[in-house]
């Protein structure tokens, strides 16, 4: 139908980036380690930059032209790979999804970048194709394509398909996601990763042994200068999640969500509605207080290319009694529960103890080495008990028509609600220890295809007979696997 097409030569940039990404810090440390005792430091390691910069140019520009891309009535054709060729015919009935970005690169030329993922796709590295970098009417060809190999019909529009408005995040959501997000632990994440990446061009040892010089002004003023980072952390974890979750917005198109967000890149993912494989809310210990949680689509298929991976966003922040009424009408399969059966009192005590476990050993040698000040350990067995009798009220589990939903709270912060239809479970597992076994309780876990993996959720110390009613439940031609640990 076509003739083979390269990407934009702005696709050079994406993979002159992308290589830099990968060789910055090995690059960084040769350089230091070679010019470190060498007369001229500052020249050779310019010469040596210089060098590494040629060479990602020339890769990249090999990359470039070694890749090509033909559009045919029924398949898409892909040829790359600079010494060996790789060549990939992917069918348009096989495609599953298709995501766009614009970057900000992308957008100065009026380009997106396309991500195709397909019926078992590539694995977890990367999606089964990119092309990063394809005008707005090839992407339409490419979706039109797809939507009659469906079945589905042409689809409308160059840009946002109209269909059925599901959510939209208004101003005030969105700075209470940020307000409330976990992002802040990510960037000194990165920060102690950058630093471990660069040990050998700082020096740290140095630095320790002076600060043992200082005085407690100087302390003091240690102390400022960390909290002014964790601030700038905060800071930076903020304005990235407003970047990333602008113009949220959710619709229903056909039998697919179409999901568009981003300020600067904007991203449009689409999810069919046969790949939701569960529904999962998460509620942090900032958001459960103030009634706010996220919703996930649990999505089979999908690469950890793909950003989220499997795990698709779906509602951002939301308040947790508005849920049922957003997503029930879009996702008619799922139901939004609102009573759960608990864990009986019994349980609790299991729950203190395991925590206990890991907190008594601790107190005990803080008491034994460190004398009065060990008795500061004793608030991490506080703590520890109450995360436990958290962990214990969280658990729960409800059964309504042909869905299962699990309860429970991980990590003593995260309280997770899962819901999964029956169909869709691919195993049931029922865990009895001697000791549950004595008190008749179990650990129940269920699993549902996820990416390349699977996906599921876990409540422990259930009552025997609930464990019963859910294996009665489910037992019908299902897959069914029950452990007795002794």
């Amino acid at each position: 139908m076509s003739k083979p097409k390269r990407l934009h030569p702005i696709a050079i940039l994406g993979y002159m980036g992308k290589r830099i990404k990968n060789f910055i810090f090995p690059i960084a440390a040769f350089t230091f380690s070679v010019t470190r005792d060498s007369g001229r430091p500052l020249l050779f390691a310019l010469g040596v930059s210089l060098i590494a910069i040629i060479i990602i140019f020339i890769s990249s520009l090999l990359s470039w032209l070694r890749y090509t891309y033909q559009l045919e009535q029924d398949e898409l054709r892909i040829k790359d790979g600079i010494f060996i060729r790789k060549k990939r015919y992917i069918p348009y009935e096989r495609i599953q999804s298709i995501d766009l970005s614009e970057g900000i690169l992308q957008r100065l030329f009026g380009l997106v970048k396309l991500q195709i993922e397909t019926a078992g796709g590539m694995g977890a590295e990367e999606a089964e194709a990119v092309l990063s970098g394809i005008s707005k009417e090839e992407a339409l060809v490419i979706q039109e394509f797809t939507a009659a190999a469906k079945g589905n019909g042409a689809i409308e529009g160059k840009d946002l398909p109209e269909g059925q408005s599901v959510y939209k995040i208004s101003t005030g959501q969105l700075l209470i996601l940020s307000l409330t997000s976990g992002g802040v632990g990510v960037v000194i994440s990165a920060v102690l990763a950058l630093l471990s990446q660069v040990d050998d061009l700082i020096p740290f040892r140095r630095l320790a042994s002076g600060i043992e010089k200082w005085t407690a002004p100087s302390l003091i003023l240690l102390i400022i200068l960390v909290v002014i980072g964790f601030f700038l952390a905060w800071v930076i974890a903020l304005i990235g999640t407003m970047l990333k979750y602008a113009n949220f917005t959710v619709i229903k198109k056909d039998n697919d969500l179409v999901i568009t967000q981003g300020l600067l890149e904007r991203r449009q993912i689409t999810i069919p509605l046969k790949r939701i494989q569960a529904i999962r809310i998460s509620e942090n210990m900032v958001r459960q207080p103030l009634g706010y949680a996220t919703v996930y689509a649990e999505s089979a298929g999908g690469s950890s290319a793909n950003h989220e991976g499997s795990k698709v966003t779906l509602l951002p922040i939301v308040k947790l009694d508005q849920i049922a009424s957003i997503l029930e009408p879009a996702i008619t399969d799922y139901l939004v529960p609102t009573t759960f059966t608990l864990l009986p009192k019994r349980s609790m005590w299991r729950y203190i103890f395991r925590h206990w476990y890991i907190a008594i050993p601790i107190v005990i040698m803080s008491l034994i080495f460190l004398k009065t000040w060990g008795l500061l350990s004793i608030i991490l067995l506080g703590a520890m008990t109450l995360g436990a009798v958290l962990k214990y009220k969280a658990a729960g589990w409800t059964l309504a028509e042909q869905q299962l939903t699990l309860r429970y709270r991980t990590l003593m912060l995260i309280r997770t609600t899962i819901i999964m239809k029956k169909n869709k479970i691919q195993s049931l597992e029922i865990r009895e220890s001697y000791f549950q076994q004595k008190q008749e309780l179990g650990t129940f876990e269920a699993f549902v295809k996820s990416g390349v993996g699977d996906a599921g959720g876990t409540v422990v110390d259930m009552e025997k007979g609930d464990l019963k009613k859910i294996y009665d439940w489910y037992s019908s031609g299902k897959e069914k696997r029950i452990c007795s640990e002794r």
